[in-house]
Order: C-alpha cells, then sequence, then structure tokens
C-alpha cells in the first residue's frame, strides 16, 4: 500500500431496490476503473423476504458482493426504527474497523445509510455522498439527508439548486460536483423493453392504457399511510370505472407504514385481478420501460418528480413527501384527497397535458453522471488529503 498508485478500497452501500438502481452504472464503471477497487456491500430491503430479496436483482447483474449486513431484524414496532439504526451503526463500524476501506460510497437519504455513514465518520473513513441538497419536506429522509452532507469529505450534487444548497450549508465548492441525476443518465442509457417483452416479463398485459404507480409512507408530518392508501384506491376505483385504465403497481419500501400501505395495495389488486397487478420490484430495467410507456404516472416516489421529466410521461404527485423537491411541468401535485387524485389523474389523461408534459426538461442532466462520479472519484481517492478535516465554508 505504498505505492500512491495502488488500487483503492471504495466500499459502495446499497440497501433498495431503487438506491441500487441508479447506482448501478457507478459500479459498473467503477469494476473496470484501474484505480479504484469497488467492495459493494448489500443491506436493508435487499435481504428481506418480505420486500422480495431484491440481492437477487445485484446477484444477476454479476457484481462482486463483498458483505451482506442484515439489519431488518426488529420488527415494526415504536422502537424498530432507533433500534435498526444503532444495530447499523455497529455492524458497519465493525465492517469498516475490520476491512480499513479507503472510502466509503453512499447515495440519498435513508436511515440506514444515515447510519452507515455515521458508522463511517465515527471510524475515520471518508464518505462521498451521492443527491446531497436536495429538499423533501415530507419525509424524515431530509435531515437524514442534510446530516449526511456534514459527515461528507465529497458531494455529487444532481442539479444545480442542490449543489448551491450544499455550498450554503458550509461545503466548500471545490468538493462540490453537480453532475446531475443518475435516474436522467438511466433513462437515457439504459436498453428499454417493448410492450410485448414487458408484458411477458411481468405476466401482465400492458398494451391498454395504464398506470405505474407507487406510493410509500410519509415519515415526517404525522400522515396517516393506511387512510393515504385509502384516498389512493379509491381514486384509482373511480378512474378504473371510468377510463378502464389498468394498473401496475409497485409496493412500499421498508420505511414505518410501508407495510400498512403494501396490505391495502394486495387487498385492492385481489378484488381488481383482471386490472391492476402488484411486484415488489421491478428492477430498473423493467420499471423504466414501464415508466416509459405508462399513460401516467402517480403516487409519492422520488422517481416520479427525478426522473419522470426526461420522458415528459404526465405524472401526479400526491401528498407532501416530495415537498421541496423542483417540480417539471410534466407533474401535478395535489394532496392524499380521493377527489383531488380523481381530477388529477383526469387532467393526466386529456391530450392537452401530455403535450405540456412532453416537452419537459428535466433538471437532473448531467450528461455522462456515473462516469464523471467516478472520475472524481479515482483523483480523489489517489489524494492523501481526502478525508482530511474540513473547514465551514462561509463564501467568499
Amino acid at each position: 500500500m505504498g505505492n500512491v498508485h495502488a488500487k483503492k478500497r471504495l466500499a459502495v452501500i446499497t440497501g433498495t431496490r431503487a438506491e441500487y438502481g441508479l447506482l448501478r452504472p457507478v459500479i459498473f464503471k467503477l469494476l473496470k476503473s484501474d484505480t479504484i477497487q469497488p467492495l459493494v456491500i448489500v443491506t436493508g430491503a435487499h435481504l428481506s423476504a418480505e420486500y422480495g430479496n431484491t440481492v437477487s436483482e445485484i446477484e444477476a447483474d454479476g457484481v462482486p458482493i463483498a458483505a451482506r449486513l442484515h439489519i431488518l431484524t426488529h420488527g415494526h414496532g415504536p422502537l424498530s426504527l432507533p433500534e435498526t439504526v444503532q444495530d447499523t451503526i455497529g455492524q458497519f463500524s465493525r465492517w469498516f474497523i475490520e476491512n480499513r476501506p479507503d472510502g466509503v460510497l453512499v447515495l440519498g437519504d435513508r436511515y440506514e445509510i444515515f447510519a452507515a455513514a455515521q458508522a463511517a465518520a465515527m471510524t475515520g473513513v471518508p464518505i462521498a455522498h451521492i443527491s446531497g441538497g436536495d429538499v423533501t419536506l415530507g419525509a424524515a429522509d431530509d435531515y437524514y439527508r442534510h446530516c449526511i452532507t456534514k459527515m461528507a469529505a465529497l458531494h455529487f450534487p444532481s442539479c444545480e439548486d442542490s449543489a448551491r444548497r450544499v455550498i450554503r450549508m458550509g461545503e466548500n465548492p471545490a468538493i462540490v460536483h453537480n453532475v446531475g441525476g443518475l435516474g436522467d443518465e438511466n433513462i437515457r442509457a439504459l436498453p428499454r423493453m417493448n410492450l410485448d417483452e414487458l408484458s411477458e416479463s411481468i405476466g401482465f398485459d400492458l398494451h391498454s392504457p395504464y398506470a405505474l404507480v407507487t406510493f410509500h409512507p410519509e415519515t415526517a408530518g404525522g400522515a396517516d399511510p393506511a387512510q393515504q392508501s385509502d384516498m389512493l384506491m379509491q381514486a384509482m376505483e373511480d378512474i378504473t370505472a371510468k377510463h378502464g385504465i389498468r394498473w401496475l403497481i409497485t409496493k412500499a419500501n421498508a420505511d414505518a407504514g410501508g407495510q400498512i400501505i403494501n396490505q391495502k395495495i394486495d387487498d385492492w389488486v385481489a378484488q381488481h385481478p383482471q386490472q391492476a397487478l402488484a411486484v415488489t420490484s421491478l428492477g430498473v430495467k423493467r420499471y423504466l420501460s414501464a415508466m416509459a410507456k405508462a399513460a401516467f404516472v402517480a403516487g409519492n416516489s422520488s422517481s416520479g418528480v427525478v426522473e419522470t421529466p426526461t420522458f415528459g410521461v404526465p405524472t401526479i404527485d400526491i401528498g407532501n413527501r416530495q415537498n421541496g423537491r423542483i417540480r417539471c411541468q410534466n407533474v401535478i401535485h395535489c394532496e392524499a384527497d380521493a377527489a383531488q387524485i380523481t381530477r388529477a389523474m383526469e387532467t393526466a389523461l386529456t391530450p392537452e397535458f401530455a403535450q405540456k408534459a412532453h416537452a419537459a426538461v428535466s433538471p437532473y442532466y448531467g450528461g455522462d453522471t456515473s462516469g464523471r462520479i467516478v472520475s472524481v472519484l479515482e483523483t480523489a481517492l489517489q489524494n492523501p488529503n481526502f478525508g482530511a478535516p474540513k473547514g465551514f465554508y462561509d463564501g467568499e
């Protein structure tokens, strides 16, 4: 290790299907790097049967897995989240101490990423952070994300607004790289399936107009996931009756309340077996292929406001979970109220709104985003000062 040009070991952490879908091109490029050895650590929902054992998607890609850290072992009670965070800090701290990577790459804002970043910070492993500076006022993820920003030594925000926000949080512009959004890159770069292939792959006919729905719990503000789910499904019932729309639903994530939403989804789909299909995970290729051809996208996933503008697909953002993010002209925002959701879906189905949505311009365009991230990482990890204590940037 005395040779400054020896390969540096970079831990890359993934805990959810959505996050892996974004990290995927970065991981592929890191695997080809002459100067970095990626160590992919799989945790969270990836290793849970309840959430689809989505580690299988990583295995199917042939990505070497350096460690599998099981953290979702604390049930769904009021102490489950703090106990999971405590457990995650402990497991990752031990892994970092035993393996001593030269850095760790994390994406986003979830509690398990927050906990892993704490472990890295406390064991002296420099953090590179993708998608800092975003705002999502309806989710606890908002402050998890900003905490990670203050622990990180390197930042890869996904748009200019977020980059400016990271700098206003006291981060030196020299370590803030506005590289664009990985979701936007995926949409432009990933080969997609046609409707015949997609329908056969999921066992559900998508040749008639369909909507792609993903609804997660709001983890800030005290919203009731059961009530919100009922409002969404009442609207879906109305639109099914009026327009015969079919529904492709991806289930909620592992946040508190997700189990309730998923039970509601299963019950509704059981009542509409010809009109709806619910899956735990589509995988990134099928998900983006479905998004491209959907009559509209609905729910409160970040992909609804971050990725759909690249396609120009009509989108309904429900409730407060994504409040604070940039909403492009293809996105209709409404409260989690059945009448409002129905009106928004009716609008989304009009030719006039479809034309408006198609003209949307994504603020997340960054060109070769994954390549830019890897290039910056290759330089940073070879710098002996990477991870040195940083000052608070007060501006010029």
